[in-house]
């Protein structure tokens, strides 16, 4: 079943960057540029973040910062996942141009799972928050037993 979005854009940016040499009235480059809107509604980047947001997604983003792995290798590696939900994760994951996906045409199959160039620059940005909670452990476990 195909989905359609309506994206909601809006400006990055609406100064001029001008260098020395251009002509003042040239346009800026940052002027065309958009990005998504997290709070609309309807918005597209509200899907990409709870792929790389959800309990697997961020586990997987965080596995393959390693380098590149098999799948076996990542379910091993990801403590608790089920083949189904892995499978689903790395499909939607990859669908949104964080995991690369080689197979190889070989007995048995042969697929590697790697992280693209986007998806290494939001790893870091998961790592991070991954890293806090981490760290905040036992501030959060004392909240929470009141």
């Amino acid at each position: 079943m195909a989905m359609t979005y309506a994206i909601s854009l809006r400006k990055v940016s609406t100064h001029k960057l001008v260098s020395m040499d251009s002509p003042v009235n040239a346009p800026s480059p940052l002027l065309d540029r958009a990005r998504g809107d997290l709070m609309a509604s309807q918005c597209p980047s509200r899907e990409v973040l709870r792929h790389m947001t959800s309990q697997w997604g961020v586990l997987v983003l965080v596995a393959l910062q390693d380098g590149t792995h098999r799948f076996s290798e990542l379910r091993k590696n990801i403590g608790g996942v089920s083949e189904r939900m892995l499978a689903q994760t790395l499909k939607l994951l990859e669908g949104d141009g964080l995991v690369r996906r080689v197979s190889y045409p070989v007995v048995p199959p042969h697929t590697e799972y790697s992280l693209t160039d986007l998806g290494l620059e939001a790893a870091v940005h998961v790592r991070g928050l991954a890293e806090w909670v981490e760290k905040k452990l036992p501030e959060i476990l004392a909240d929470r037993a009141g």
